[in-house]
């Protein structure tokens, strides 16, 4: 760091063709810009200026060191206005993980805008359903869905998102309504398999009570675009989340049941790292996404939960 420093202050001294004039440009005193000047030339072993009692000259050695360093130094001045801009003002790559069928649904779509409001950025959104981490896989930030787990993470709701109980209008002619939770039992259940508990189906009715249904089906997939899909044919019934439902339960290809009881309650959340030093492309994707989606979100429009 000293012979940068010393570097710094040659090259200073040959800007403006005085010792003095370095050194007031420095803020620093004469006799010690003089002395890093001879600092650098023990440590070279190059004479690197010629210095009369009217004028400086470069030598030989010294014109090379100020034509490579001038330009090094440039670089350095660069990169630090650089990292400054990275400070205030959203720029950069940002890497967001999502789940798959939510950035289908919901967050494609909108990153557009985002990109368009901040041109600065370039966005890495990487679609997977497990739960990444986030510092270990160098991600700025990621959407989550149901309930969180304890960790370091900071975490901010961006949207509410309710579980519905649903099945295609077909199915529930030619299988009937359940009334309770405990009718399930004699249903087709379309199962999301990575749910921590796929095969439970647990509801909360108007007095608090507790119910836990052992559901089963013949079609269990990792995909809720998939399920969704079964459901509008007729397949079964289907526990999702609202933000995959909303036009489906507008229109009336699905139909909600059990809507006196409730599924536990989930929302969207954006995590990342941090908030000391917090990036602004990282903040103004977390407010983008929150301003966007909450705190009533499109898919929660225009239809109510009734049997």
């Amino acid at each position: 760091m000293q012979n940068l420093t010393d570097i710094a202050v040659f090259v200073k001294v040959v800007e403006l063709s005085s010792f003095t004039a370095a050194a007031e440009a420095l803020e620093m005193s004469q006799p010690v810009v003089s002395k890093a000047v001879t600092r650098l030339e023990e440590k070279l072993g190059a004479r690197l200026l010629n210095r009369t009692t009217r004028r400086l000259s470069l030598t030989e050695a010294g014109s090379e060191l100020y034509r490579r360093s001038g330009s090094a130094l440039r670089e350095i001045e660069n990169a630090e206005l650089e990292v400054a801009r990275f400070q205030t003002e959203p720029r950069g790559t940002l890497r967001v993980s999502a789940p798959m069928s939510f950035s289908i649904l919901q967050l494609g779509p909108a990153i557009q805008t985002f990109m368009e409001r901040y041109p600065g950025v370039t966005v890495e959104l990487n679609m997977d359903d497990r739960q990444v981490d986030l510092v270990e896989e160098g991600f700025d930030v990621a959407i989550r869905i149901g309930r969180l787990r304890d960790s370091n993470l900071i975490a901010r709701k961006i949207a509410p998102t309710r579980q519905v109980i649903c099945a295609s209008p077909s199915y529930l002619a030619k299988h009937g309504t359940p009334e309770r939770p405990e009718d399930l039992l004699e249903h087709n259940c379309i199962l999301y398999s990575l749910l921590s508990a796929p095969r439970e189906w647990r509801f909360t009715d108007s007095e608090g009570g507790e119910h836990v249904v052992p559901v089963n089906g013949t079609l269990h997939s990792n995909n809720g675009l998939v399920n969704r899909a079964a459901a509008i044919a007729g397949g079964g019934i289907i526990q999702l989340p609202t933000f995959y439902l909303g036009d489906q339960l507008r229109s009336g290809e699905l139909k909600p049941v059990l809507c006196k009881f409730r599924p536990p309650e989930i929302a969207v959340h954006a995590v990342y790292p941090e908030r000391r030093n917090l990036m602004p492309k990282v903040r103004a994707f977390v407010d983008f996404v929150a301003s966007t989606f909450g705190p009533e979100p499109p898919w929660e429009k225009g239809w109510t939960l009734e049997d």
